[in-house]
């Protein structure tokens, strides 16, 4: 074990809404132009976030999240990715104390875990004194968690600015930063949350945050802030390199953008040379021992990857040929029969997993689960347990009795269980998304049969 300690920081609320990646995308884009080296992170697990923190940091941003991973790995992928920074700026989920069950995995766990100084963006639209009880009333609530400033956001007038930053003074405490209204920086959203960054085109929406950013927060105090953050202990005892084993092909585009850096860094170590493909503008899957689909939004391009017929019987011909295929969520619902679209339209997708799914016009589930194998699968044995997520709008349709369903799902705050997902010799899917750096012996696993996969070709021929 060793201790590190590094300037950091992180931006909580609330609640949902106030503003958190808007406000925390602009210091990272402001900081950057200081000429600091910014790293980024999101907690819980969000896919959508750490695009537009990446962009704004020019660096990947990573999720800490203590269910997916633990508290052990998550404070490894901290302490590794921030090492080479100047400093490290998370963005918290929800609101400060909400997280899942018992509150694993808030932004106030993962605040105290790694010893971090909290500030707290508050929304103050249509709020005077009022913002004062609440920031005393979210400071005062976990006297173990330090809330050492305010951010206060979509304010209307100096006036307002004075009305708040008065009564903040009365209870000590310290508004770091005043932003006004200004609609004209807001991202656009859609059902699963903001519009992923890989489709949002307007590229002139960063600079005019750092600017907003630099008139209205004092970076100086902010990075006085950052510098009372303590040390952590981190294990030394993890692997950095590999011989590469095999190659697995990911699909990466717009349809297909939910990845964890760390995760596919799992899969790196374990020996798994990565390359990337786009299932909408490709033709073929690239030559590989194994394929990955993650999740994303097939839904929005459906009508383009029902008409790319060649990757489709690409992508037929390499599950039949037997080559481990492993598929999160959009992955799932892309290697299904079918998908139904919002408008009630049935596309043709891969073939693969023998049933349809269909877009619902409401949030189908949402919330960390248990997942516990029902048959031997290329990423695990029968019985293991999974903690995985699950977070989406589409369903499947009726299957058969007999269906192959590859997990015993469990939710972690009502306890339901239900089974889902699809194992069949070389195929895992469903609508669970899993960590591999809370995970590594399935990265091993995959990486293992997909070794084994590819000695059976070398020797067939």
């Amino acid at each position: 074990m060793s201790k590190k300690q590094m300037p950091a920081l992180l931006i909580a609320a609330p609640q949902s809404g106030s503003g958190k990646t808007t406000i925390t995308c602009g210091i990272l884009a402001a900081l950057k132009k200081r000429g600091l080296r910014v790293q980024a992170y999101k907690v819980g697990p969000d896919y959508i976030d750490p695009g537009y923190l990446a962009a704004a940091s020019g660096r990947p941003a990573h999720n800490l999240d203590t269910w997916l991973t633990g508290a052990d790995a998550m404070k490894r992928i901290f302490a590794e990715t921030a090492d080479s920074a100047d400093i490290a700026i998370v963005e918290g989920v929800m609101g400060l104390y909400d997280g899942g069950q018992n509150g694993i995995s808030s932004s106030a766990e993962i605040a105290g875990i790694l010893g971090l100084p909290v500030l707290l963006v508050i929304d103050a639209k249509a709020m005077g004194e009022s913002a004062a009880a609440l920031a005393l009333g979210f400071r005062e609530y976990d006297k173990n968690i330090k809330i050492d400033g305010v951010l206060l956001n979509r304010l209307g007038s100096d006036n307002h600015r004075r009305i708040i930053t008065e009564a903040m003074s009365r209870i000590n405490m310290p508004v770091v930063g005043a932003v006004m209204r200004d609609d004209s920086v807001s991202v656009s959203e859609r059902h699963l949350g903001l519009l992923p960054k890989e489709e949002n085109e307007d590229k002139s929406q960063l600079d005019k945050l750092a600017a907003i950013i630099e008139n209205s927060v004092d970076l100086d105090a902010l990075l006085k802030i950052a510098g009372l953050s303590k040390a952590i202990s981190v294990s030394d005892a993890h692997r950095t390199d590999c011989v590469k084993k095999v190659r697995i092909a990911v699909a990466k585009d717009k349809a297909f953008s939910f990845y964890y850096p760390e995760s596919l860094s799992e899969l790196e170590r374990a020996g798994a040379e990565m390359v990337f493909f786009s299932p909408l503008n490709d033709e073929a899957v690239p030559t590989a021992d194994g394929i990955i689909f993650g999740g994303g939004f097939p839904e929005m391009f459906v009508a383009q990857l029902a008409d790319n017929r060649p990757m489709l019987a690409s992508i037929s011909a390499a599950a039949n040929a037997g080559t481990p295929i492993y598929a999160e969520c959009g992955g799932f619902m892309y290697l299904t029969q079918g998908l139904t679209d919002f408008e009630g339209c049935l596309h043709r997708m891969a073939g693969i997993v023998p049933v349809r799914c269909k877009m619902n016009d409401k949030l189908k589930t949402v919330g960390y689960v248990e997942a516990k194998a029902l048959g031997d699968n290329v990423l695990c044995r029968k019985g293991t347990v999974l903690r995985g997520h699950e977070f989406h709008f589409s369903s499947m349709e009726q299957e058969a009795s007999d269906f192959p369903h590859a997990y015993l799902f469990t939710k972690k705050r009502s306890g339901e269980q239900y089974e889902a997902g699809y194992m069949d010799k070389n195929i895992l899917a469903s609508y669970l998304h899993l960590h591999f750096a809370g995970n590594p012996q399935l990265a091993a696993a995959f990486v293992a049969n997909c070794l084994k996969f590819r000695m059976s070709r070398l020797n067939s021929r």
